[in-house]
C-alpha cells in the first residue's frame, strides 16, 4: 500500500474495536469477521513507518552456509549464514537437539542490545538471555540470526533501499522462518519466535507480519508509546530502529500511526506471552499494561482469550528464570 493511500488512524490507539472508513467515520467491530480489515489498517499504518514490506520477489535461495559445528551435551550448535536477499548474507547460529524424535517444533530467537549480537541467546552473554540455548535442552530447534549491525553483521541497510532497519529486520526475519521450514527436523506448522529487548519487540513485529508464527515470547520488549520515557520516542527514531519517527512524526506518541496495542491485536487470535517486569526502566510498566488491556477484547473476540499472556516479575530490565520457564511451557503449549 502507497503511503498516501493508508487508511486513516486513532490517536487513541485503545480503541482497537474501531475502524475509521476513508472519511473518518467510525465502524463498530463487533463480530471476528470484521476484524481483518482493522488489521490491514495496522499494518498498513505500521509500514508508514517501517517502509513497505518487499515484495516476495525480492527472495533468492538461502543458501545456507556451514562454517562450523560445536557438539555440545544435548544438541549441535552451527555456526551459519543465509541470503535473505541479492548481495546480502545474514550471519546466525543453528541450534539442533540430538535424537529427535519426529519433526521438532522449532523457535527463532532474536538477541537484545549487545554488540555480541547471537552469540548471547546461545549462552555466550548474560545468563538470564541463553534462551536459545536452554530451548535447544527442551528440545526445541533454535535459529538465532543477528540484527543488522550487531555481532557479525554490517550491513547500510539505507543503502539496500529499506527505509529503517526495523523493516530489515522484518524481512530478514521472514527469511529465517523460510530457513526454519527448509529443515527436515523441523515441523513447519510449529514454529515460534522469542526475544528481550530489542529482540522483544523485533518478536512482536515478525510476528504481526508473518502469520506462519504460532506463538510469540516477548521480554522487556514494549510498552505503549505515551509512556515511553514520558512519550519521548528518541529511541525509536535512530538508524538502528525507524528514522521517520522524528523526521515524520516528530517523536510525538499522538502522531505516529501505530502503537503496540495495535501490534498485539494485529497478532490475535495467536499466542503471545509477555514479560514486563516491575522495574523495567526502558518500558514502564503501567504502558505494558495499557497495551495488554487493549488487546485483550481483541483476543476475546476472536475466541482466544486465554492466548494473551503477561508477566510483571519484580525485578528490572530481564528475564528472570521463573519468568523464562513460563515462557517455555507457554511455547511448549502453544505449539504443541
Amino acid at each position: 500500500m502507497k503511503r498516501q493511500d493508508a487508511p486513516p488512524f486513532y490517536t487513541d490507539k485503545s480503541r482497537l474495536l474501531v475502524y475509521l472508513d476513508g472519511e473518518g467515520k467510525e465502524h463498530p467491530i463487533s463480530a471476528a469477521s470484521d476484524w481483518p480489515r482493522r488489521r490491514d489498517h495496522i499494518l498498513a499504518n505500521m509500514q508508514q513507518v517501517m517502509g513497505p514490506m518487499p515484495p516476495d520477489e525480492r527472495k533468492v535461495p538461502l543458501d545456507v552456509h556451514v562454517y562450523d559445528e560445536a557438539k555440545l551435551q544435548r544438541y549441535v550448535r552451527k555456526t551459519i549464514s543465509f541470503a535473505p536477499e541479492a548481495g546480502d548474507r545474514v550471519p546466525a547460529f543453528l541450534l539442533i537437539p540430538h535424537e529427535l524424535k519426529g519433526k521438532a517444533s522449532a523457535v527463532l530467537c532474536l538477541h537484545q542490545t549487545t554488540a555480541i549480537g547471537k552469540q548471547e541467546p546461545v549462552g555466550m552473554g548474560l545468563k538470564n538471555l541463553a534462551y536459545a540455548a536452554e530451548l535447544a535442552e527442551r528440545g526445541m530447534v533454535a535459529l538465532v540470526p543477528d540484527y543488522p549491525n550487531f555481532g557479525d553483521y554490517k550491513i547500510d541497510v539505507y543503502e539496500k533501499g529499506y527505509v529503517s532497519a526495523t523493516m530489515k529486520g522484518i524481512w530478514n526475519h521472514r527469511r529465517a522462518v523460510d530457513l526454519l521450514q527448509s529443515l527436515p527436523d523441523v515441523d513447519p506448522d510449529r514454529i515460534g519466535v522469542i526475544g528481550h529487548s530489542l529482540g522483544g519487540h523485533n518478536s512482536l513485529f515478525v510476528a504481526a507480519f508473518e502469520p506462519r508464527i504460532k506463538a510469540a515470547v516477548t521480554s522487556c520488549g514494549f510498552n505503549a508509546f505515551p509512556k515511553y520515557f514520558g512519550g519521548n520516542l528518541k529511541g525509536w527514531s535512530h538508524k538502528g530502529y525507524m528514522p521517520r519517527v522524528d523526521s515524520e512524526y516528530g517523536k510525538d506518541p499522538k502522531r505516529m500511526p501505530f502503537d503496540f496495542t495495535e501490534v498485539l491485536g494485529a497478532i490475535a487470535p495467536r499466542a503471545v506471552f509477555v514479560n514486563a517486569p516491575l522495574k523495567d526502566g526502558n518500558f514502564e510498566v503501567s504502558g505494558v499494561r495499557d497495551c495488554i488491556a487493549a488487546a485483550a477484547p481483541v483476543y476475546e473476540l476472536l475466541g482466544a482469550k486465554d492466548a494473551l499472556r503477561a508477566v510483571y516479575p519484580d525485578a528490572g530490565h530481564d528475564f528472570p528464570p521463573e519468568s523464562r520457564k513460563q515462557a517455555y511451557e507457554f511455547l511448549d503449549a502453544a505449539l504443541k
